[in-house]
């Protein structure tokens, strides 16, 4: 797929997956710079296997995936751990997992901000801008959070590291309605002020009408691409992965790979 400006990520024929198994089959895609790019497909189609290659969490086996930083060097990012992908500037919000819930609200940005010793407090202060709430909590254990407020941290703590790119992997996995809207313009927010976002999501129709660009993935390969506008309007993709015959189209899917395999 074509894409409008400078790319920041760039994945080519990606090859990766868990012990013997291969999940992904040569997926390739490209993140623009301050575009919102999303990631839909069935489950099992390898959406999140995607984001963990991509961040480090996962080697692929072949391929490659190259970032772009501001100063305009180019690096590969396959074999590196997160921890350097982090530094390089690209981080990383996981569906599960993304507060560490025995440390207070300080102290998860805190870890957050490992990549800017000295200037925590600076940094501090322009994430509160985007998350206000969080200002008054930032003694509060993780833990006693809502799903909602959970959710806002996990984002903030990747936010804290001062991304160029925002991996986000169902961000708004188990919220409640008017959470999930939310949780949307915040990401809204923080593309405006300049971040590149990639984001799997299940709500794929409000996903893919924010996003400048789409990816379908099927059975761990690129199935359609185009910007999101297009997508919400291909019949395909209306057919078997928007709405209740999404829902019906994933099962299909699922029928039709028992009977191939």
């Amino acid at each position: 797929m074509s894409t409008d400006g400078e790319v920041v990520v760039s994945v080519r024929s990606v090859v990766a997956g868990y012990a013997d198994e291969d999940v992904l089959h040569g997926v390739s895609l490209n993140v623009p710079s301050g575009k919102v790019v999303a990631v839909i497909g069935p489950n099992g189609s390898g959406k999140s296997t995607l984001l963990k290659a991509i961040y480090g969490l996962l080697h692929p086996r072949q391929g490659s995936v190259m970032f772009r930083d501001r100063s305009g060097a180019t690096h590969e990012l396959t074999g590196l751990r997160p921890h350097a992908v982090t530094r390089l500037g690209i981080n990383f919000v996981p569906q599960l997992a993304n507060v560490f819930p025995d440390l207070s609200v300080r102290e998860n940005l805190e870890v957050g901000a490992f990549v800017h010793a000295g200037r925590f407090h600076e940094h501090l202060e322009r994430v509160l801008l985007t998350f206000p709430a969080l200002g008054t909590m930032l003694s509060a254990r993780a833990a006693t959070l809502s799903g909602g407020q959970r959710q806002m941290l996990g984002i903030a703590r990747a936010l804290i590291s001062d991304p160029q790119v925002l991996i986000l992997d169902e961000p708004s996995a188990g919220l409640a309605p008017s959470v999930v809207d939310t949780v949307f313009a915040t990401i809204k927010s923080i593309n405006a002020s300049g971040v590149s976002i990639l984001m799997v999501e299940q709500k794929a129709r409000q996903c893919l009408s924010m996003s400048d660009y789409g990816y379908v993935l099927d059975m761990g390969e690129n199935r359609i691409a185009g910007t999101g506008e297009q997508l919400l309007h291909d019949p395909e993709v209306i057919q078997l992965y928007l709405g209740n015959r999404g829902r019906l189209g994933e099962a299909v899917l699922r029928l039709r790979r028992e009977f191939v395999t």
